[in-house]
């Protein structure tokens, strides 16, 4: 068992040591600049395709290639790299991202800044597969779950304010500069990760856990293929919303994407209040409202009020369906193969984002903006019923805190 001290047996921690507040925020601020990295294209999609001379749904292809570089280089960089110091490691994606940004900044070649986002992907599957694992060393174990929480914080203030400003700071100073502000901080956070991240040795070949072996546990494979549905759907709409905004006559894509952020911040708070105690009923709920949302845009888009409406509800069903299924699995998983199960889960979450984006593309392409959201409530519903079939082992009814969380700690 973990060796953490309680007072009167009841689990509470006694005496905890602060965090170490300042390495967390930064390990936070990069995983801000990965989902920035990676979806900014899709707020840019109108200003980026004469640029380059393409397509629109093209443009949405970047961020299909870079989901697709991070699907394939997560695993087999994971294991290639596992037993190198740790920081270093870290701050070589970072300056990664520095310069796939630039390139991106400044070129006017779709195929030369297709190449560059694959090189951000493949910085992204490597960054995506340490970042929950360097926070959990970080701090003591009783600790852990919080430090896990800020870092994960990077994806909903990438989504609520990364997103709106890049997209903003696209229609004032034009889509280069867009890219250009998250180049130059990826280098401002070398030098934060050097003063403020301790670093940490690579591990043993003795103490690596068989991916294959992590993958074969009970719930694992269930929560993994939520994660597809749910990505998969989420990125249908989520990549090419600004055509869809448009066509539906509410053309303010950095407003709707300001709301959609904004209530992913309400999702996350609200998920936090209820995923110790209420870990499966707050996913089908969230799925559900998800899924309601949809339902709205293909429906009655048309209507003034209803695409920000709509949008809204589904950021705040999607904002914590991070924390949720990341819980989900470590649960499953147990906190000792958690490194490893994340690995799998980054693999199949950039998959998802690399097919949904794609999708997306296909169905903008043959049937015209309206059949997104459609497309999105078939995948969300796939996602629902696979909840809700996962009652024994991936979404137990009932989750008593810290027992299956620690059992690989036995």
């Amino acid at each position: 068992m973990t060796t953490a001290s309680v007072s009167g047996g009841t689990g509470t921690p006694s005496a905890a040591p602060p965090l170490p507040l300042s390495g967390l925020l930064a390990l936070s601020t990069a995983a801000f600049t990965a989902v920035l990295t990676e979806l900014l294209p899709a707020g840019l999609l109108p200003r980026m395709a004469p640029d380059l001379g393409v397509s629109e749904a093209r443009v949405g292809f970047l961020v299909t290639g870079y989901a697709l570089a991070s699907f394939l280089a997560a695993i087999p960089l994971t294991a290639a790299l596992r037993g190198l110091p740790r920081r270093p490691v870290l701050i070589g994606a970072l300056l990664g991202f520095a310069a796939a940004n630039t390139v991106t900044a400044l070129s006017s070649s779709y195929g030369l800044t297709f190449a560059a986002r694959l090189t951000a992907g493949v910085m992204g599957g490597t960054l995506w597969a340490m970042l929950v694992g360097y926070a959990a060393r970080m701090v003591p174990a009783e600790r852990r779950g919080r430090a896990i929480a800020i870092v994960l914080a990077g994806i909903t203030l990438a989504l609520s304010l990364g997103l709106p400003a890049g997209t903003a700071l696209a229609g004032a100073l034009g889509w280069r500069a867009a890219f250009a502000a998250p180049a130059v901080s990826a280098v401002l956070l070398v030098v934060w990760i050097r003063r403020r991240v301790p670093g940490f040795p690579g591990e043993p070949p003795g103490q690596r856990v068989p991916l294959v072996r992590v993958a074969a546990l009970p719930g694992i494979c269930t929560v993994l293929s939520v994660t597809l549905a749910l990505l998969v759907g989420h990125q249908v709409m989520y990549t090419y919303i600004a055509p869809f905004a448009e066509d539906a006559g509410f053309g303010r894509t950095a407003l709707v994407l300001l709301v959609f952020g904004a209530a992913t911040v309400a999702g996350i708070w609200l998920t936090g209040v209820l995923v110790d105690r209420h870990l499966r009923r707050t996913l089908l709920g969230a799925l559900a409202l998800f899924a309601a949302a949809m339902l709205a845009l293909g429906a009655w888009a048309a209507h003034a009020a209803v695409v920000p409406a709509a949008v809204a509800l589904w950021g705040v069903a999607f904002g914590g369906a991070p924390t949720l299924i990341q819980t989900a699995l470590v649960d499953a998983s147990g906190t000792a193969n958690a490194d490893v199960a994340t690995s799998l889960q980054t693999t199949v979450y950039n998959a998802g984002i690399a097919a949904g984006s794609l999708t997306g593309g296909l169905v903008l392409e043959s049937s015209g903006s309206t059949a997104l959201p459609w497309t999105t409530l078939l995948l969300v519903t796939v996602a629902l019923a696979t909840v809700a079939a996962g009652r024994r082992r991936a979404f137990p009814s009932e989750r008593p805190f810290g027992v299956r969380a620690n059992a690989g700690d036995d």
